[in-house]
């Protein structure tokens, strides 16, 4: 089964359930209201709704960061729209889900296809992205330039199939190294 392009992530201007082409007034006017709506200390929850009221807020809040800031919303819509153009993908994933190798400076990032090939991408590629991947331990940081969710289209490396690879600010892949 073939997923769209709105099929996993709610963009930030659904998040502030407003128009794409809102102007910063009704940004700002959405956004004082749906804060007061999900504040976490005028909600009085317990702790199973509190997780989720606590991530709703910080979406709020994410966008907010981004939609109000003229550069960052520029780079956000064009994301967007690029994301829209790369057509039907076979899979969205999210880059945590991603297996990693380590050989010298180069960072490479796999995910199996349905076929049994790989959709693969390395540092230098996501680099040239605007995305920075960084060695930390056991796991490896990925790093934006803003603080927003972005994707990265992969094709297989055998068939037609391509897969969406979501990436948000500062996020983070395990892995286990070989030991010989």
């Amino acid at each position: 089964m073939l997923f769209g392009e709105n099929c996993v992530h709610e963009t930030y201007y659904e998040i502030l359930s407003v128009k794409e082409d809102a102007s910063y007034e009704e940004i700002r006017n959405s956004y004082r209201s749906a804060i007061l709506h999900s504040h976490p200390d005028k909600l009085n929850n317990n702790n199973s709704r509190r997780t989720s009221d606590d991530e709703k807020f910080l979406k709020i809040q994410k966008a907010w960061e981004v939609l109000s800031d003229a550069e960052l919303r520029v780079v956000y819509d064009n994301d967007l729209r690029s994301s829209r153009h790369d057509g039907l993908t076979a899979d969205e994933i999210s880059i945590e889900d991603m297996s990693v190798e380590i050989s010298g400076e180069v960072i490479d990032l796999f995910y199996q296809c349905r076929c049994g090939d790989y959709f693969c991408v390395d540092s230098s590629e996501l680099g040239t992205m605007g995305f920075a991947l960084l060695r930390d331990g056991d796991c490896v940081r990925v790093k934006r330039l803003g603080a927003f969710v972005a994707s990265v289209v992969l094709p297989c490396g055998s068939c037609s199939l391509k897969t969406r690879v979501w990436v948000d600010s500062d996020m983070k892949i395990s892995f286990q190294e070989d030991v010989l």
